[in-house]
């Protein structure tokens, strides 16, 4: 087997040096004149290659269109977004993304729902599904790569979801809220689950979360946005070892960053 996949990046080891993602000055308006409404503020900050950062914020903050941003999917008004050195304006092949809802297409098999973004971009067929294979291997969800989306629970098609946007081997991967629509106990499976994915393929991710909890066990790093306007409140690092088990709820470092961001939002019924 092909292992470039399977085998930690060299960002593995430079993460804390290199830094991929930097966004400078970032504000975005949406409409004109009295009826625009600003939903990002002054955002400035830079996130380190092979690194995983997850972002919280109350609802209508604008992380959404934050992501969104990173992804190409949205232009902004004002400010840098430099992803690798490189500004982005428009969508990159370079770039993953992953929504709350799997977007499997009902009518194809779990492969073929894999392998649609090498029909987009043009990505001979055979060496697609070779990696499909092995990507699928990765998520676990070998042997069901000739079921429908309607034959796996909602945590195996988000596995999938995952699965597809790794496909073109991007070098981001951006995921909003993926797990929000999953029962809590699945929830707590796909974080583990995730970590172990991430940490197997070296790629840098960005998650948006309304779980403070999620956001502390995934993240290297925690963004907390504020109200919209949307600015970046703070920088929280998470200083816990990998990989990380249920158990690290219970270690002192994690109850002080969740009661830490907590408090910020003691006023706000948005998160978990």
């Amino acid at each position: 087997m092909n292992t470039t996949l399977l085998e930690p990046s060299p960002a593995r080891s430079a993460a804390g040096k290199s830094d991929y993602i930097r966004i400078e000055g970032l504000s975005k308006n949406f409409g004109a004149g009295n009826d625009g409404v600003l939903a990002l503020k002054q955002i400035d900050c830079t996130i380190q290659q092979g690194s995983f950062v997850t972002i919280v914020g109350p609802s209508g903050c604008g992380k959404s269109t934050l992501l969104r941003i990173l992804a190409g999917l949205l232009d902004y008004n004002v400010g840098n977004v430099m992803l690798d050195g490189q500004p982005i304006h428009g969508t990159r092949r370079d770039v993953g993304v992953v929504f709350q809802s799997s977007i499997l297409l009902p009518w194809r098999t779990i492969l073929d729902n894999v392998m649609l973004p090498a029909e987009v971009l043009g990505i001979d067929r055979k060496q697609a599904r070779e990696r499909a294979m092995q990507l699928l291997q990765m998520v676990r969800l070998e042997g069901f790569e000739h079921k429908l989306p309607r034959q796996l629970s909602g945590g195996m098609q988000q596995r999938a979801s995952i699965a597809r946007a790794l496909l073109h081997d991007p070098k981001i991967l951006l995921m909003d809220e993926p797990f929000g629509a999953l029962d809590a106990m699945t929830r707590e499976r796909m974080n583990i689950e995730l970590q172990r994915i991430w940490m197997e393929s070296g790629k840098t991710v960005v998650l948006i979360t309304h779980s403070i909890p999620e956001a502390v066990f995934l993240g290297d790093k925690v963004f907390v946005m504020s109200p919209r306007p949307g600015t970046l409140e703070r920088v929280l690092p998470i200083d816990l070892p990998r990989p990380r088990t249920m158990e690290v709820m219970s270690h002192p470092t994690f109850a002080a960053a969740t009661a830490s961001i907590r408090e910020r939002f003691s006023h706000a019924a948005s998160f978990d």
